[in-house]
């Protein structure tokens, strides 16, 4: 298997560590987010969407988008239980990551740590809509302390879909623990940073 992506991205740090964590083998092929080669013919002819990352299979299919791919990895494992309700918590969790999370906190951070814009530069909505996803991440899980603050209802465990590391946690984890390059704090939700160094020791970063 051949990965098509640039170690600076959170997407494609999600297949790197779905890989990784299932000891699967791979050959990283670095395709920079920066400099447009993403968007010339050879690659396209790989992936028309002109995306990173892609994988391209043992028997020369390709398949792109982040969470198809890990999801597309994990089969079979315990970073994708077999239970269908588990699945689609999971799956639940890997869209809105798409939607609600990286759409701000990534792009946030692509505009500091990338192109050197002020935090004081950054869209207020996007913040405001990245706050609100940290937000949320931090009640959906049991509080480190005796006096928890208030969570979801369906927050059972330390990970995002109970007591077990999924690729919901992979998904999650690639921007949330590089927050602060997008001038996001993380000081303030403790949930969160124990959830980040739950993932870090299960990933072994």
């Amino acid at each position: 298997m051949r990965v098509y992506g640039d170690l600076t991205s959170g997407n494609c740090l999600k297949v790197k560590y779905t890989a990784d964590c299932l000891g699967l083998p791979y050959a990283w092929i670095t395709v920079s987010a920066l400099d447009g080669e993403a968007k010339e013919p050879h690659f396209l002819a790989r992936n028309p969407m002109g995306q990173i990352p892609v994988v391209e299979l043992d028997d020369g299919r390709h398949l792109a988008q982040s969470n198809a791919i890990i999801r597309y990895l994990a089969r079979g494992s315990q970073l994708l239980p077999d239970d269908p309700f588990t699945q689609a918590k999971i799956d639940e969790w890997l869209f809105w990551e798409q939607y609600s999370h990286e759409p701000y906190i990534a792009v946030c951070r692509f505009h500091m740590l990338y192109l050197k814009h002020p935090k004081d530069a950054r869209e207020a909505w996007r913040v405001e809509r990245g706050e609100k996803a940290l937000d949320l991440m931090e009640s959906h899980f049991f509080a480190a302390s005796d006096t928890p603050p208030a969570r979801r209802p369906d927050a059972v465990g330390p990970f995002l879909v109970g007591d077990a590391f999924t690729i919901a946690d992979i998904a999650l984890l690639a921007y949330t623990r590089v927050a602060h390059e997008g001038g996001f704090d993380l000081s303030a939700r403790p949930n969160v940073r124990a959830w980040v160094e739950q993932c870090e020791k299960a990933l072994k970063l």
